[in-house]
This record gives C-alpha cells, sequence and structure tokens, in this order.
C-alpha cells in the first residue's frame, strides 16, 4: 500500500503545482490536460515500481501511456490556442468560487486520478500470468484508442477544410454519432476494467468505466459540447441532433 500512498502524495503535490500555475497565469483550464496526464504517469509508476507479472504490467502501462499522452497533449494544444481565454466551465465556476476553492478542486481531480488508476495498481502487484482476460481487454483498449484517434483526426480535418463557423461535420465516425470521441473513450476504459480483471480483486474497479462513462453522458462531456454547438450553429446542429445518435454510433434516421 506504500506505493499507493505515494502516488496519491505526488499527484497533491502536482496538482498543487498545477493550480499555482493557473493561478498565476489565469487560466485553470490545465486542469484538463494535467488530469490526463496524471492518469497515465500513475498507470507508469505502478507498472515500474511494481512486483508483479512483467507481461501484465508493461501492457497496462503501455495502455496508461498512450491513452494519457496522447489525449494529455491533445488538450493542451487546445488549451494553448484558446490561451488566455479559460474554458467557459472555469469561467462559471469563478463567478461563485474564490482561489481556494479552485485548490481543493484541483485537489479533488489528484484524487479521482488516483481513484481511476486503481485498476492499474491490482494489475501492478498481481503475481499471476497473462490469461483472456488481459488478452480481452487489452484488444478493446487498443480498438477504443484507435477509434478515438480516428475521430479526433477526422474532425480536425473538417475544421481545417471548412471555414463556415455553422457547418457541423458528418464525415466518417461523426455521421453515425454526434460524438463518436467519447463513445470510444468510454471503450477503452472498459478494455482497462476488462484486462484488470485478471488480476486478484480487479472486477472492483468497475467503479473507473462506470465514473468515465457518466461524466461524458452527464456532465464535463455532451452537455456543455451540445449546448455549446446548439449556441454556435443553431438549426443546423438541431437537425444534426434530430437524426445523429448521440452517444453510440448507430445509422442516421432519414
Amino acid at each position: 500500500m506504500m506505493m499507493l500512498f505515494s502516488v496519491g502524495v505526488s499527484l497533491s503535490v502536482i496538482f498543487a503545482l498545477a493550480w499555482t500555475w493557473g493561478r498565476r497565469i489565469e487560466n485553470y483550464s490545465l486542469v484538463d490536460a494535467f488530469w490526463a496526464f496524471g492518469i497515465a504517469g500513475a498507470g507508469i509508476a505502478f507498472a515500474v515500481l511494481g512486483d508483479g507479472d512483467l507481461a501484465k504490467r508493461c501492457a497496462a502501462g503501455g495502455l496508461a501511456a498512450l491513452w494519457g499522452f496522447r489525449l494529455g497533449w491533445h488538450l493542451q494544444k487546445r488549451i494553448r490556442k484558446h490561451h488566455p481565454e479559460e474554458d467557459s466551465r472555469y469561467q462559471d465556476l469563478r463567478e461563485s468560487w474564490s482561489a481556494m476553492g479552485f485548490f481543493w478542486f484541483f485537489q479533488i481531480q489528484a484524487l479521482s486520478v488516483l481513484l481511476l488508476a486503481l485498476p492499474y495498481f491490482l494489475v501492478s502487484r498481481d503475481g499471476t500470468g497473462w490469461s483472456l482476460w488481459e488478452s480481452l481487454g487489452l484488444a478493446i483498449g487498443l480498438i477504443g484508442l484507435l477509434g478515438e484517434m480516428t475521430a479526433d483526426r477526422q474532425m480536425s480535418a473538417f475544421k481545417e477544410t471548412n471555414s463556415d463557423s455553422k457547418a457541423v461535420c458528418k464525415e466518417g465516425l461523426w455521421r453515425y454519432s454526434r460524438h463518436p470521441n467519447y463513445f470510444f473513450e468510454s471503450v477503452i476504459w472498459v478494455g482497462v476494467y476488462v484486462f484488470a480483471c485478471g488480476s486478484a480483486f480487479g472486477w472492483a474497479t468497475i467503479h473507473a468505466p462506470l465514473i468515465i462513462t457518466f461524466l461524458l453522458l452527464k456532465v464535463t462531456g455532451i452537455p456543455p459540447m451540445e449546448a455549446s454547438a446548439v449556441k454556435r450553429k443553431g438549426d443546423a446542429y438541431r437537425e444534426y441532433q434530430r437524426t445523429t445518435s448521440a452517444f453510440i454510433p448507430l445509422p442516421p434516421k432519414s
């Protein structure tokens, strides 16, 4: 348990420094990138410090790194592009939160990183060999990662070739889901959970994919993105909502 405690303390310190940085530049949006990098770092730390099966530790740490560093890099590019404009979520919170309120918010993010990284912790200390659980979980995780990368590339290509701010992307995966990147994000976490099921008590980490999917569907994912898209694109996006699945890729309605 000392390993878990050490990683937790390190995350608390890192997010305290991130809060200091965000306060100095007056942009707390950077917490999103730190959150993704934090999960990647925690997954790698558990893989390095653990004493479980080497193959399982390497695969789990690799999956954490691929997911976390890719997402963190994507988020930091977006944050730098819009700086000094802060994400609307944090602008709204500024109306009711003090600087210390944001400090504790950053600490809660550090705690959430530790909580979501528990599957990697359990894998890192399990000495049993590779099984079907790990093979299936790794396959699901990599499929999710490939799908998320594809969705992000398709959206980036659409934005680069369309100057109309009211245009709606309906190309590739975006023809079948309004948020395919979020869908495949949840698939990745299902894969992480299935992978962990091959280790002792891994089944108990079902909270990880459930929390991520809940956040995507109800809190920080679809709701604010939909509200912003309707505000910017108007009727074009409302028609997109009418004909296209919000989350799971499905054939569009006529």
